[in-house]
């Protein structure tokens, strides 16, 4: 499991640099500067919060796609770099200006991104770094560039499937919170001012209310507590992947979830074979595309049976890092001689298979939320409409 650290250190340049990383210990953390060509002033457990999330894909993916073009034409690196800068904004426009700075001096693409602001997904940063050194850099910046689009893609359809659904539930609870804190308390003025009986739908309605009406800070405090509770626990480590566990043994939606890591897993797998990373190190840095801490043990697990020598479909299969139609297609490949190919037709295949039952859980919550929300609404009319009929003279 890798760890961030915060370092100072100092440049090819003698320019001193801060910045954070990921490694697997504090020495791993020191071996890595020193591969970048700096030398460690002061180095350290970077404190919690100081994590930030890369650049968003899409921006990510018109910049390396603009670097792989303008180096398939035979513009130097540092010309294309110059040429992309328009093409940012914020915190990748920063980024970019200080890689060109740094590649001026003679340091690595990969390792220039990746100083000071963690713009790149950690898998993007280690496919920079096979390519340049298999001398690959513009396959490598086409194959980020890539999976940098996938992951872009996939995040909108996935926001765009969701859209009604979500903007549903919100306007559905927004209706029931008007009539339970507006319409029947107003609604049991009147009725009580009959002083009848009221029928036992209306009475279980009017309680409801006045429970909510009188108990709502109470319910919003719970609400805040159990939100905290699970927003502590979801920054912890082992909390996380606890969590993250659980939603993969959920019926049909933790086999969905899991459909679609391995796809993305798949895919980033695949570039980094492209690009020429080793089969240990390609899994290693696919599983930096999971997402899910639960998923990144099991590879991890995975990748520790690999070194050993066991197959890696095997050793997949094993840890169930992946779904059972992934590693069975994946050991097709190893077979064949073909494991990158065939990882990337098997993350083909099961994107599309996640994203066609992804549409058919949305289109079963569709109609199930206007069902819930309709009944409740009917229920409270029925309920009110009987309380009117029981005050009327000759009413039951």
């Amino acid at each position: 499991m890798t760890t961030r650290y915060r370092f100072r250190a100092a440049g090819p340049s003698g320019k001193v640099t801060r910045g954070t990383l990921d490694a697997t210990s504090l020495a791993d953390a020191g071996s890595l500067l020193l591969q970048r060509g700096m030398h460690p002033i002061d180095l350290s457990l970077a404190p919690p919060g100081t994590e930030r999330r890369p650049a968003p894909r899409q921006q990510l993916a018109l910049v390396f796609r603009s670097l792989a073009s303008l180096r398939e034409a035979g513009v130097p690196l540092e010309r294309a770099v110059r040429c992309t800068l328009p093409l940012a904004t914020g915190r990748l426009h920063g980024a970019l200006v200080r890689a060109l700075a740094q590649l001026t001096a003679g340091c690595m693409l990969a390792d220039a991104l990746s100083e000071g602001d963690a713009v790149l997904p950690p898998l993007v940063t280690g496919m920079l770094r096979a390519g340049e050194r298999a001398g690959q850099l513009t396959q490598a910046l086409a194959q980020a560039a890539e999976q940098l689009e996938h992951e872009a893609e996939f995040q909108a359809r996935l926001r765009q499937a969701l859209a009604y659904p979500m903007l549903l539930t919100v306007a559905g609870l927004a209706s029931i919170g008007v009539i339970v804190g507006v319409v029947i308390p107003r609604f049991s003025i009147l009725l009580n001012d009959f002083g009848q009986e009221l029928p036992p739908s209306t009475r279980a309605l009017l309680g409801l209310s006045s429970f909510v009406q009188h108990r709502w800070p109470l319910l919003l405090s719970a609400a805040a507590a159990a939100c905290v509770l699970v927003w502590q626990r979801w920054q912890s480590p082992d909390g996380r992947r606890g969590l993250q566990s659980w939603l993969l043994s959920v019926p049909y939606l933790g086999s969905l979830q899991h459909s679609l890591i391995s796809a993305r897993i798949l895919r980033a797998f695949a570039s980094a074979m492209g690009a020429g990373v080793p089969l240990l190190a390609a899994l290693q840095a696919a599983g930096e595309a999971a997402g899910n801490a639960a998923i990144l043990a099991r590879l991890e697990q995975a990748g520790t049976m690999v070194a050993e020598g066991q197959p890696a479909s095997a050793a997949l299969a094993t840890t169930k890092s992946l779904s059972q139609l992934a590693t069975d297609l994946l050991a097709v490949g190893e077979g064949s001689g073909q494991l990158g190919a065939m990882a990337a037709r098997a993350a083909s295949l099961l994107a599309a298979d996640g994203e066609r039952r992804l549409q058919t859980l949305v289109r079963m919550l569709e109609p199930a939320l206007v069902v819930l929300f309709g009944g409740l609404t009917t229920f409270v009319a029925a309920a009110l409409l009987q309380a009117v009929y029981s005050i009327r003279p000759g009413g039951t």
